[in-house]
């Protein structure tokens, strides 16, 4: 039996399970066992004699050519290199290709080179079990990324009447606000709105207009608290040309650019006494004149106004026109401090976090529990105002896409000044500061010295004169 199997090596080769090809120097096939013509469809009468690259290896898995003079076997049978060569394709018969894995080794006979066997394998069933394992740890990782999620607030259900307009939240305080500017949007009744600092008196005015049958026409702003008594006539009346030093020429003031649409008075508790008297009559009457100017000039407003200060007290101390504090009391509205609706933070992150991912550039998916429990416990004497602030910062400094807060909430807000520091104390605090924020990281996009806005080199020697050293 054994010399049966030496006279006739074709027994063995025609019982294994890879293909084998066997190709003289030209190419050409001199062999080809039952197992390659089973996983290729092509018979041995078919490609015995033949060229058969352009028959098994003639393309990529892609559809890009594949030229002979680049296939690996053929290159075998030029410089004689034995090779092992994964990630290819054969094609069979019928149009297919499968994967496979292949040696390609050169022949000899006294010591010449007279062809080479590729011998290959069909390694489909390993590719399906490589990528039902990939599956599969992707679909582990998936587990694992929404048990990280459980852990952390990153969507919520808005109100589908206020998911554009920036106002979310869910406290009863909020929606009973939210009730009122239903109410009183759709009315040209003037509207006072009443909050501390930061609560977003002006995204409330916004929404009353974009509620209102003027939605279409301007919505015009005026800071009451940004010019000087002189100036602000001038802003908000107008000025004709040569009417004082610099009216180089006519000018429009908001109430005339807000003709048809509404004026939104910012700040009005820092009108003067005599800017208040104007816009009383101009509530009054709907009717102005420019300043330096005799023409009567009609106009058709809304006028909305906020101030975080107490009118009524004003009012008592003559600081402020009681005429005109009930011309703009007609519909007041009061935007609860933050500290009042805690409830409302986690869906507040969410708007925030979304509005910092645009203009960031980045892709923040929310923060972790802790974080919200930190913000939750927080009195907020900055609003929302410094809410947006502190996620700012957070979203800047984070490498994460789930956020974290990376030092104490009262760190954020403003404290008091000891008097009795130096100057060389104080910077030696607050360089402190910055470089406990920043993980003690110098340099770079997020280092230190870039937070303070000076050359790496300036403060490595500012740390050096204060004796302050890098942690390792």
């Amino acid at each position: 039996m054994i010399k049966q199997f030496l006279n006739d090596p074709s027994l063995l080769l025609n019982a294994v399970g890879e293909g084998i090809y066997g190709f003289d120097l030209s190419g050409n096939a001199v062999f080809v066992n039952p197992a390659a013509e089973k996983m290729t469809g092509w018979s041995a009468d078919e490609l015995l004699g033949k060229k058969i690259h352009q028959y098994h290896h003639h393309s990529h898995a892609d559809g890009r050519a594949y030229p002979a003079d680049e296939c690996q076997i053929y290159c075998t049978m030029f410089d004689g290199i034995h090779r092992q060569v994964k990630d290819e394709v054969f094609w069979r018969k019928d149009g297919s290709f499968f994967p496979v894995e292949y040696t390609s080794t050169p022949v000899y006979k006294n010591d010449q080179l007279i062809g080479a066997v590729a011998v290959f394998r069909d390694v489909s069933k390993q590719h399906e079990t490589q990528l039902a394992l990939r599956q599969a740890l992707t679909q582990v990782s998936d587990l694992s990324e929404q048990l990280k999620d459980e852990n952390s607030y990153l969507t919520a259900q808005l109100n589908e009447d206020w998911q554009d307009s920036g106002l979310v939240g869910k406290s009863h305080v909020f929606h009973a606000m939210l009730e009122q500017i239903k109410l009183v949007s759709p009315t040209d009744s003037t509207v006072l709105i009443l909050g501390e600092n930061g609560t977003g008196k002006e995204l409330v005015a916004r929404n009353l207009h974009r509620l209102s049958n003027r939605s279409t026409q301007s919505f015009i702003k005026v800071n009451c608290a940004a010019f000087t008594a002189s100036l602000l006539e001038s802003e908000l009346f107008g000025h004709e040309k040569g009417a004082f030093t610099g009216a180089n020429e006519r000018r429009k003031g908001r109430f005339e650019l807000a003709h048809n649409g509404t004026l939104f008075l910012d700040e009005i508790a820092e009108l003067p006494l005599e800017a208040q008297s104007k816009l009383l009559r101009v509530l009054q009457e709907q009717e102005f004149e420019r300043v330096g100017g005799s023409q009567t000039i009609k106009v058709n407003i809304r006028v909305i106004a906020a101030t975080n200060r107490d009118l009524s007290k004003m009012v008592e101390e003559g600081t402020f026109r009681i005429d005109l504090y009930y011309r703009l009391n007609v519909f007041p509205i009061r935007v609860p401090a933050l500290k009042e609706r805690k409830e409302d933070i986690p869906l507040l992150c969410i708007n925030l976090v979304q509005q910092l991912n645009k203009r960031l550039g980045k892709q923040l998916k929310g923060l972790s529990n802790k974080a919200l429990s930190q913000l939750q416990a927080y009195d907020w004497p900055g609003n929302i105002r410094e809410l947006q602030n502190v996620l700012e910062r957070e979203a800047i400094l984070s490498k994460q896409s789930i956020l974290n807060l990376t030092q104490p909430l009262n760190s954020h807000s403003k404290t008091p000044v000891n008097s009795s520091l130096s100057l060389d104390d104080l910077l030696r605090q607050h360089i402190s500061s910055v470089l406990s924020l920043t993980n003690n990281k110098i340099s770079g996009a997020n280092g230190a010295a870039s937070l303070l806005g000076v050359p790496e080199s300036t403060l490595r020697s500012k740390m050096k004169k204060l004796g302050l050293v890098k942690s390792s």
